[in-house]
């Protein structure tokens, strides 16, 4: 569960995600996927859309998601891509939107889009266990499983290839069908589950 003091400023999370409150809150329902009029076509582009609130009051708020993990991430300018599914809650100043991820998404099930944040404040993640932060370097490529893939930071490249070769039809490669490639300079948070992707629960 996730804890959010305010005193006066505001937050936005997800659409149903607040368990309790004390003090005075004033809930105002949104759509994610961008703001303004940019927002509004990328949403109609896409179908990248995200049901979120904006709390805004005084005193305590308190988040949740289905009994998931809850991992901060302090974001100082840069740009995070994470899974809609996945995003609990943003602080107010940090601004939401979509990008196209290709054939990446659409091997999770969430389509060929994903939800960028960025700017100054703190993101909230939700992982079906607690997350592990992977570091990506020019020397150090990383593979994930594209079921257990919540979000990246950073200036890495993802492609989305195939695992399936002659080792795994003799029953000794990874099993997994498909991986997400990243390469460059970046973090890769990664859940220890595996959701549901396109073909099926690998």
């Amino acid at each position: 569960m996730l804890a959010v003091d305010l005193a006066g400023d505001a937050v936005r999370a997800k659409n149903g995600a607040m368990v309790a409150y004390d003090g005075q809150m004033a809930f105002k329902k949104m759509t994610g996927g961008g703001e303004g009029l940019r927002g509004m076509v990328t949403r109609r582009l896409t179908g990248e859309q995200m049901a979120v609130m904006e709390v805004k009051g005084q005193g305590t708020c308190y988040f949740a998601d289905r009994a998931t993990e809850i991992n901060l991430v302090r974001l100082q300018g840069e740009k995070l891509f994470v899974e809609a599914s996945n995003l609990l809650c943003t602080d107010a100043a940090l601004r939401t939107g979509t990008t196209f991820t290709g054939l990446g998404g659409a091997s999770q099930g969430t389509g060929l889009f994903t939800t960028t944040v960025e700017g100054h404040g703190q993101a909230a993640l939700t992982s079906d266990g607690p997350a592990v932060v992977l570091r990506v370097t020019p020397q150090d490529p990383l593979h994930v499983d594209p079921g257990a893939y919540i979000a990246h930071t950073g200036q890495l490249k993802r492609h989305l290839q195939s695992g399936v070769n002659f080792r795994t039809f003799l029953g000794e490669g990874s099993g997994e069908a498909f991986q997400l490639r990243f390469e460059g300079e970046g973090l890769v948070y990664v859940q220890p589950s595996e959701r549901t992707t396109a073909g099926g629960e690998v």
